[in-house]
């Protein structure tokens, strides 16, 4: 009965420790691709590096709504050349055609993926969910820069076109905004540019 008991109690603590780890991986995923930019990751920066390069990228802009997501979302440029290490203001519109409102995040990776990590992001509309009224129509600021390291890297030294890609996935609307109509816009922070 001993032995018996052990095996059982060492199965049930290795049912307990893989449980453990698959509720962790997607944390520790998540964690892993912003470090190393893995999967086209960006990463997060309060302000450009400071030194800025001669040299030139191109940065072009896509985006997608996830299957069911009401909204229109577009880039409103196509495309910028910037120099390394500068930073750049671009806009998405986002609009709710329906008479609903409708709550979104987006989820985002650069191509080539080499290129993830050297992605910065200063402001980013990516960094909070966003609710739309009915018929609201909005602009949305991503403020970034591409760190000149790029140039030491392996495989980012040959990158001279990054894609900036967004998908809008609809979100539960969070409390208080169920009751928007479509002469109510919810109150919103207006992004700085500095």
């Amino acid at each position: 009965m001993t032995a018996n008991r052990r095996v059982v109690l060492w199965s049930l603590g290795l049912v307990g420790f893989m449980g453990a780890l698959s509720f962790a991986a997607v944390p520790l995923y998540d964690w892993f691709c912003r470090v190393t930019g893995y999967g086209g990751t960006t990463t997060v920066a309060a302000a450009p590096g400071g030194k800025v390069l001669e040299q030139t990228i191109r940065v072009r802009f896509d985006a997608s709504l996830e299957r069911d997501m009401p909204w229109r979302f577009r880039p409103m440029q196509r495309e910028v050349t910037l120099k390394l290490g500068e930073q750049a203001l671009v806009f998405y519109e986002a609009h709710n055609p329906t008479d609903r409102p409708v709550a979104g995040t987006a989820s985002f990776n650069v191509t080539p993926y080499a290129a993830g990590s050297y992605f910065a992001k200063i402001e980013c509309f990516c960094f909070t969910e966003q609710v739309l009224a009915p018929g609201e129509r909005v602009e949305m600021p991503v403020s970034f820069f591409v760190d000149p390291a790029i140039l030491a890297d392996r495989e980012g030294k040959f990158v001279h076109t990054i894609t900036l890609s967004y998908t809008f996935h609809e979100t539960p609307l969070p409390d208080g905004h169920a009751a928007i109509g479509p002469d109510d816009k919810p109150a919103r922070a207006v992004p700085s540019e500095g």
